[in-house]
């Protein structure tokens, strides 16, 4: 049982290792270097620290080696997740300076002339994307880096703002639901001061951009007395603090509802959570999605005689979006040269159908080439390959007959006797209806005589 008992914890502290995520960020230190150039250092973010000191990281200036304090746990809770064979995300640092809203509608959020002093020292931004997150957090980081044997600097994260859906694809003409999700704790000084317990009014702001034109979408001031200005595009936001904690940390919920979407919907969303003189920002990518419909005709058989050419074929690829990435490709299976071929002939597409609802459809023509008996029983088939589709695609096939090689089945001299049977009980009902409108006729003309 030892044995056993052994590997049983192993697995225990495994899974609790992946449940609570890396324990460091690798990131990208960016700053303005001057004349429209940026310049890149190493940094890390140290997440959770084991028994003991930091690791060291001699690699890193002790200024871009950040120990970062997560009151709120919305950092380690994005990371808890996070897939352990999924690529490392993307994480960059800037430096940030703190300053009031500059939109009308969020002036209520500074009332104050200038920022107050709690606000003062050094701040950064970190922001990291993957495909399964992304988020920015405003971190506020120690003057001094804390001394050997490991040279680090303490920062704490303030104001985080997450999405779970950083590249949401929508089926056409369905409902979106971009998700966020923020999280903020006062600096102390701010706090112990704060006449006001609970959570601070805060702003939501989300903005669309697409080919290169953007426009404001939302925006909401919960509890403040301001004039919003009217949401597009029947967009509703929920937006709320989660919790009433007299002192924080608190977490808030700013998700997006987008009724119906259509394709001039797509694009960037840029969340923007708004604090007094503190802003966090993520994008989402919005792609809306419909795959096509496959038909083929003549269907499902095709006739030609040895030595003549099928009639031409024609594939209905149909209401699919969007209108790029599209593929049709011609295949003959079961011909002479084997059990699958590409099928041979002059082939082209037709121009592009455009219907109220933003999908696109077009149909793509074959003129095979004059078949031979070899040919009897193969089949056409047009392949169609599309972004909205699995890899393998979508197809639809015709059987190919050739005349002289094929004798009417028993379903066909079944089909054809009760055919005839049918078209025999009509002549004779008809040669009745006849006779007895004749005799009907001829009673009513002795009568009159």
């Amino acid at each position: 049982m030892k044995p056993l008992s052994l590997l049983l914890a192993v697995a225990l502290a495994l899974v609790t290792a992946v449940s609570a995520g890396p324990a460091v960020i690798e990131c990208w230190m960016v700053e303005d270097a001057g004349g429209g150039r940026l310049t890149k250092k190493p940094a890390a973010l140290l997440l959770r620290q084991g028994p003991g000191t930091p690791p060291p990281r001699p690699d890193l200036e002790p200024e871009l080696y950040l120990k970062v304090h997560d009151p709120a746990g919305a950092l380690q809770a994005a990371f808890r997740r996070y897939p352990s064979d999924a690529p490392a995300p993307h994480c960059e640092l800037s430096h940030y300076v703190p300053f009031p809203a500059s939109a009308n509608w969020a002036r209520g959020l500074t009332p104050e002339q200038s920022c107050p002093r709690s606000l003062d020292g050094t701040w950064l931004m970190v922001s990291i994307s993957s495909s399964i997150f992304r988020l920015s957090s405003l971190l506020r980081v120690q003057s001094e880096p804390q001394p050997e044997p490991a040279l680090i600097t303490l920062a704490t994260a303030v104001l985080t703002v997450l999405t779970h859906s950083p590249v949401p694809r929508i089926q056409l003409g369905q409902d979106a639901l971009l998700d966020l999700n923020f999280a903020y704790m006062p600096p102390i000084s701010e706090a112990a001061t704060s006449l006001a317990p609970g959570p601070p009014p805060f702003g939501l702001e989300w903005r669309h951009q697409h080919l290169g034109k953007g426009h404001l979408l939302l925006a909401a001031t919960p509890g403040l007395c301001e004039q919003m200005p009217t949401p597009q595009e029947g967009a509703v936001a929920f937006v709320a603090w989660d919790d009433d904690e007299p002192w924080g940390p608190w977490t808030g919920n700013g998700t997006l509802w987008l009724p119906a979407v259509r394709p001039f919907q797509e694009g960037a969303y840029l969340a923007t959570i708004h604090l007094p003189y503190l802003q966090g920002q993520v994008t989402l990518e919005l792609a809306v999605q419909k795959p096509p419909k496959v038909s083929l005709m003549p269907a499902p058989l095709v006739w030609a005689a040895p030595g003549e050419a099928p009639p031409e074929l024609v594939c209905h690829v149909s209401h699919y979006y969007p209108s790029e990435g599209l593929v049709v490709e011609w295949e003959l299976r079961g011909g002479p040269e084997g059990s699958f071929q590409k099928a041979k002939g002059q082939r082209w597409l037709s121009a592009l159908s455009h219907h109220s609802d933003g999908s696109v459809s077009l149909s793509a023509h074959l003129q095979p080439i004059p078949v031979t008996a070899k040919h009897h029983g193969a089949r056409y088939a047009c392949r169609v390959h599309h972004p909205t589709l699995p890899a393998l695609g979508r197809s639809a096939e015709v059987t190919l007959e050739v005349a002289g090689l094929s004798g009417p089945s028993l379903e066909d001299g079944v089909g054809l006797f009760l055919s005839a049977f049918l078209l025999l009980g009509l002549i004779k009902a008809l040669g009745w209806a006849a006779a007895y409108k004749s005799t009907l006729k001829d009673s009513e003309e002795k009568k009159v005589q």
